[in-house]
Formats: structure tokens, sequence, C-alpha cells
């Protein structure tokens, strides 16, 4: 059958209307340092994700209650996300902010995936700085991460699948929370 209806005729049709699954993702990141980041990032890859969101919870929780604010990063930041892209730059690893949204990415099991931007830093030996919680989980084979410099849409494609394909049996949330920004 070949004509208007015919079953070529609706393979080609329902390959036109085809549009892959949005991942929603939640980025973390130092706003103070790394903002310039956040919104290239944003503007470069809105079309690959349903959600690139920016919600600084420095901003918007008014709060020294860490139950309170560890479930509002739970309700209101990663509800619907299946993954968190840590932007590490510079002082990143200092942030308590950034801390508790892995924490809360960890032990929703979502993806846990890292960009390292090139204002990062490099420790004594060599090494790149990152959140330690990050550096638990990527040292355990949960996480996964990348460098900025020529990132594609396709290639952080591959890698979101990648982290939230990862077994949820790695995940290594076990590090008492950041009290306070370094």
């Amino acid at each position: 059958m070949s004509g208007l209806f015919g079953h070529n005729s609706l393979a080609v049709l329902a390959a036109a209307l085809y549009k892959p699954t949005r991942r929603k993702v939640f980025i973390s990141y130092h706003h103070g340092g790394d903002q310039a980041f956040y919104d290239e990032f944003s503007r470069f890859f809105h079309d690959q994700f349903e959600t690139v969101f920016d919600n600084s919870l420095e901003r918007q929780i008014d709060s020294d209650n860490v139950d309170y604010v560890m479930q509002r990063i739970r309700d209101n930041h990663l509800m619907g996300t299946s993954c968190t892209i840590v932007l590490i730059g510079a002082l990143t690893y200092q942030r308590k902010y950034v801390d508790w949204e892995i924490k809360a990415t960890l032990a929703k099991q979502h993806g846990l995936l890292g960009i390292v931007l090139p204002t990062h830093i490099l420790n004594p030996s060599g090494r790149i700085v990152v959140p330690d919680r990050f550096l638990d989980n990527a040292n355990s084979g949960y996480a996964v991460w990348t460098h900025w410099q020529g990132l594609t849409a396709e290639r952080l494609t591959q890698l979101l699948e990648m982290a939230i394909g990862k077994s949820k049996a790695l995940i290594d949330n076990s590090r008492q929370m950041r009290q306070r920004n370094g």
C-alpha cells in the first residue's frame, strides 16, 4: 500500500512528527562567580532540554533551618528533573548550597554531571578542585564529568544519558553536609 494513508506514508509522517524526549535538568553553580557561564550554557542549550533553570537558593530561601532548605531543594528545584549539572568554577567547591543540591540530587537518585569551567582551579598535585561530594561520586564511578571547551549539544546529551543510566548502587552520599561557604 503506498497511497496517501499507506504504510510508507504513515511511517514518514510519524518520523516527521517524532521529537526526542527533552530531559529536564537542574543546574547547580556558584552564582557569584559563574553566572556568565550559566547564562551562556542556558542560552546555548535551551532547545535541547525541557528546562534549564536558575533557582538561586541564596536569593530564594531565607531560612537557617537545614531540613526546611533541603525540603525546598527537593520539592521546588529537583522535582521532575532527571539529572543535576554542576558547573565547576574556581570557588564552586566552597559553596554550601552546591553541596546541598548535590546531596539532594543523590538522595533522589538522579544523574550527576559536572562541567569543568575555564575558571576552575588546580590543587598542588595538579588535579581539578571540585566539590567534595561530587568528588566522592566521581571516585565511586557514579558522577560523570567533562570540560566546558568543545561541549556540543550532542555530546551533552550523551553525557546526560550516561549519568542518568549509572547504577544507583554507586552513589556515595555519606559525607556530612557543608555548613558554611568557604
